[in-house]
């Protein structure tokens, strides 16, 4: 408190409060400038963050995975191999899978899907039931997608035939989007011996794994670990890690947010120039001014600490209404995108306000540098001439 009355009474405090109401219009446009711009860079911000953090939940769930597949010239990744990955630490599960395209049918009306055949509970794992359950081992029950379902006007108890065989629909699931471990929206899913009666010749191995490591920070070393144990002698299998999707999305979207960020900064520099015009005016206004405080003993610094307190008032007063209007439209247009409010209160949004808000007391400063500079250079002599 009494840092803060000290700062209140002194006198440069004292004079650059008076000067700045002296002009009140003069003033208020000028913070208007500061106000949009610390608004423009900050809210840029904040929407390319923003994006950022929805995109990263859509693929969160998957960034933790490892996609297994046979390199070219083999044919399936075997059950010796599957074996040898259970026994690289860090793992928290292992889904093998067996995958085709295929003609799904249903009342004379044709899909072209994706069937896959894997164990039900391993299933549960990568997708979610919007209604239903998923299907019992060995039975001729399936689950199908969401577009899937859409496409054939399908429902739990309705029937589909695939290739020649005939199944019952227990569940439908969730709308999935973009899949990287596995594609569900147009997919029909069964067991694996419902699996093996409709493909008898796909054999002993695997068309794909999906491996969830325990800790996503360990993505890397659990991949260069299977590589080893899988392609110690020659390439046998290709290892996919989901984690780069999450990376390139990170680079991606903070290039978009600096970008952004660079379009909203325009708006602050020309902020800056108009409180260089306001100060310019405002020193030329107080030449006499000037010329009497340093008649009666002001110094070069004295002159030149009055006018920068005026930038710095302006700045920090306006860059604070630009921060406080920057948090109540933010919040507004994240819920109109996201329709979820706790993207606002990540710490890197925080970060883009308090950048904005910087930005805008230092451009402020910037602009009132000159001005200063002049005003403590003016001699006293020809300062009292000015008319």
């Amino acid at each position: 408190m009494r840092a803060i009355d000290s700062f209140r009474n002194n006198m440069y405090t004292q004079l650059a409060e008076r000067n700045l109401k002296r002009q009140k219009v003069r003033t208020i446009l000028a913070a208007i400038g500061i106000i949009i711009g610390v608004m423009a860079i900050s809210s840029m911000g904040v929407l390319g963050n923003t994006l950022k953090l929805s995109v990263e939940d859509s693929f969160g769930d998957i960034g933790d995975r490892l996609i297994i597949y046979p390199t070219a010239g083999e044919d399936s990744v075997t059950e010796r191999q599957v074996g040898d990955i259970e026994r690289v630490r860090g793992i928290e599960q292992i889904i093998p899978f067996w995958v085709t395209g295929e003609a799904i049918e249903s009342r004379d009306e044709i899909y072209y899907g994706t069937a896959y055949g894997i164990e039900s509970d391993k299933l549960s794992n990568l997708v979610e039931l919007e209604e239903g359950r998923f299907f019992k081992s060995g039975s001729t029950e399936c689950v199908v997608g969401n577009r899937l379902a859409s496409e054939l006007e399908l429902k739990t108890g309705s029937k589909v035939e695939v290739d020649g065989s005939r199944l019952r629909v227990v569940g439908i699931l969730k709308e999935q989007g973009i899949g990287i471990d596995i594609s569900a929206d147009g997919s029909i899913f069964t067991s694996f011996d419902m699996y093996e009666k409709l493909y008898p010749e796909e054999g002993d191995g695997y068309d794909q794994v999906v491996v969830v490591v325990e800790d996503i920070n360990q993505v890397d070393s659990v991949k260069d670990d299977i590589d080893e144990t899988l392609n110690r002698k020659e390439k046998k299998v290709e290892i996919f890690a989901t984690n780069i999707i999450n990376q390139e999305i990170d680079t991606a979207f903070r290039s978009i947010s600096l970008f952004l960020m660079g379009i909203g900064s325009i708006s602050l520099l020309v902020a800056g120039v108009s409180i260089l015009n306001v100060m310019l005016m405002s020193t030329m206004e107080r030449t006499r001014e000037i010329g009497i405080m340093k008649a009666v003993g002001a110094s070069k610094n004295d002159v030149l600490k009055m006018f920068l307190y005026e930038a710095l008032f302006l700045g920090i007063l306006a860059s604070a209404a630009g921060g406080i209007l920057t948090v109540g439209g933010s919040m507004g247009l994240i819920y109109l995108i996201t329709k979820d409010i706790s993207y606002f209160f990540s710490i890197t949004t925080i970060l883009y306000i308090s950048a904005g808000v910087a930005f805008g007391i230092g451009t402020s400063l910037i602009g009132g540098l000159y001005p200063a500079w002049k005003a403590s250079m003016m001699k006293p002599l020809d300062a009292l001439r000015y008319e």
